[in-house]
């Protein structure tokens, strides 16, 4: 219950709403919802989902206990921008691994050429 606004019917609730032209649907059977940024991950499982449509805008309410994650590091995904020619290309050259490559190639934003002779010039 809300302070100075005492008992509140629902169904007065309900009708307050229809006149000022919001709609809400409860969704059923969520299993979860994700939220995810750059940085993290906000799972929530078993939540409360409710759709609310004002004024042809719809928006989404969300209940539970959210689950705070953080992403993999973005390095993961500057990994698979890397062409695989240009892998082969740096182990070939230099004679080393896979992933010494790629960390080379990372490191030199992508450019192979400078990815050899970081590799070269460290042995």
């Amino acid at each position: 219950m809300m302070p100075g606004i005492g008992r509140v019917n629902p169904r007065q609730v309900k009708q307050a709403m229809k006149r000022l032209g919001i709609k809400a649907e409860e969704i059923e059977d969520v299993e979860e919802v994700i939220i995810r940024t750059k940085t993290k991950e906000y799972v929530i499982k078993e939540a409360a989902v409710t759709l609310m449509e004002v004024q042809g805008q719809k928006s989404f309410q969300i209940l539970g206990e959210p689950e705070i994650l953080e992403r993999k590091s973005i390095a993961k995904d500057e990994e698979k921008k890397i062409p695989d020619e240009d892998v082969k290309l740096v182990m070939e050259q230099t004679g080393c691994t896979e992933e010494e490559a790629i960390r080379a190639l990372t490191e030199c934003d992508g450019q192979p050429a400078e990815a050899i002779l970081k590799i070269m010039s460290s042995r």
